[in-house]
């Protein structure tokens, strides 16, 4: 999934007021975030081929370091553990958020993610194999999300208003031209551009600290 991964950091925010949705949407972003990193390394393996399914033309070769299911634990308990302050729900929050990126793979991707690294066993139910379901889906959780980070927060100012709109929209456009696009030219500019995904959790955290969370809305 893509936008499904940001509208769970917009819906913990609820769970989570005092945290930045900046910091939020880094965790559930995270094994995405990792994943060009580790392509960069030699690491993992992603080949580009025209009608691997039908939402997008990614075969994911080799990626038990950043996207299988006991790398994902491992993740979780470690981002998790390196930001945790303050109670222990924090803790759980944050490592549920990375842990979601895990779940919502295994509902889109086909049967591609490992159980743990060299497992030849491995999920996914193949929700991408359908471009209606897909969108359906994905867009209704992100619909979802974005309603209830809507409805708690406020804008300070400016920023807090035009910057996260320009956000959304930006992770819009982006979703259905990934979907409807022409795929990547190579894997390194795949890798180029996955790696502007860290930008996202610092974008969404520029905006979120020009709004304020209305506590009579949690």
């Amino acid at each position: 999934m893509f936008i499904g991964h940001q509208a769970v950091a917009f819906a913990l925010k609820k769970v989570s007021p005092e945290r930045s949705l900046g910091t939020l949407m880094a965790a559930a972003m995270f094994l995405d975030l990792l994943w060009p990193v580790f392509l960069g390394l030699g690491w993992e393996r992603v080949r580009i081929e025209a009608g691997n399914t039908a939402v997008t033309p990614l075969a994911f070769e080799w990626y038990p370091y950043s996207h299988s299911l006991v790398a994902a634990i491992g993740w979780s308990l470690l981002f998790g553990i390196c930001f945790w302050k303050g109670s222990r729900k924090q803790l759980v929050v944050l490592a549920a958020a990375v842990f979601s990126h895990w779940v919502l793979d295994a509902i889109s991707h086909k049967p591609d993610l490992p159980i743990i690294p060299g497992s030849s066993q491995k999920v996914g139910l193949g929700l991408w194999n359908s471009v209606p379901a897909t969108m359906i889906v994905e867009l209704g959780l992100f619909g979802i999300g974005l309603w209830i980070y809507h409805t708690i927060s406020l804008p300070k100012d400016a920023t807090g208003r035009w910057a996260y709109a320009a956000f959304v929209i930006f992770l819009l456009v982006l979703y259905v031209a990934n979907i409807f696009g022409p795929p990547p030219p190579n894997v390194a500019v795949l890798r180029w551009v996955g790696l502007t995904g860290w930008l996202l959790p610092l974008w969404a955290g520029w905006f979120d600290g020009h709004r304020s969370v209305v506590s009579g809305r949690i």
